[in-house]
């Protein structure tokens, strides 16, 4: 009896495919603290549908979380975000964006491994959110650039003012976007490119 059916397998949507030239891929992972846009940002800029894994918050997260300057947020990110960008032709990014709440940083371990630099996005009402994941990064060696997301109602600060507070050493890039825009995120991921490709060329640089 032949028990093969006719029917092929759905597979990716015609949209969602790699493109047949790409030749490298790169996996980023996009952190930061609780409500600072890491969600917004995967979204923005992805080429492809993104997955999300936003849950709506409840009763469970009340004294757990901390949502002091984002109580308007009703949900988050409980696994990891996911997107794809194509840089060019042949390199692809893999977006990996991380949970933001402390409780789910255990997911950390996973979404790291074989990435090879990290976006951190900051907002400056809340830059001490900040300072635990810097801290990580710094504590597993991994490169990373730092992006201030600029809110409508977030207080604006001299990019070295925001350096010195957060104790960024030079070499690490510091820039200002917006996570809502496609080309704004791009710019991001481009600016961690050429600061793998410094460190790449010049290792001591790091």
């Amino acid at each position: 009896m032949d028990f093969e059916s006719s029917e092929k397998p759905a597979g990716p949507r015609r949209e969602d495919a790699l493109p047949a030239t790409a030749a490298a891929a790169v996996k980023v992972v996009i952190v930061g603290g609780f409500g600072v846009g890491k969600t917004t940002l995967v979204g923005s800029v992805s080429e492809i549908r993104p997955l999300t894994t936003e849950e709506t918050m409840t009763q469970a997260g009340v004294g757990v979380d901390d949502i002091q300057g984002v109580e308007r947020k009703s949900s988050t990110t409980v696994a990891m975000d996911f997107g794809r960008i194509s840089i060019n032709e042949e390199l692809v990014l893999y977006l990996f964006g991380t949970p933001g709440q402390q409780r789910f940083w255990f997911l950390w371990h996973g979404l790291f491994e074989g990435a090879l630099g990290a976006v951190v996005l900051v907002d400056t009402r809340r830059l001490e959110v900040s300072f635990d994941v810097i801290g990580r990064l710094e504590e597993r060696g991994v490169p990373f650039v730092v992006a201030v997301n600029s809110f409508p109602e977030a207080p604006e600060h001299p990019l070295d003012e925001l350096r010195a507070a957060l104790d960024l050493p030079d070499s690490v890039p510091l820039v200002v976007c917006d996570a809502r825009r496609r080309d704004s995120s791009r710019d991001v991921l481009m600016a961690l490119m050429r600061y793998l490709h410094s460190l790449a060329v010049t290792p001591e640089a790091s």
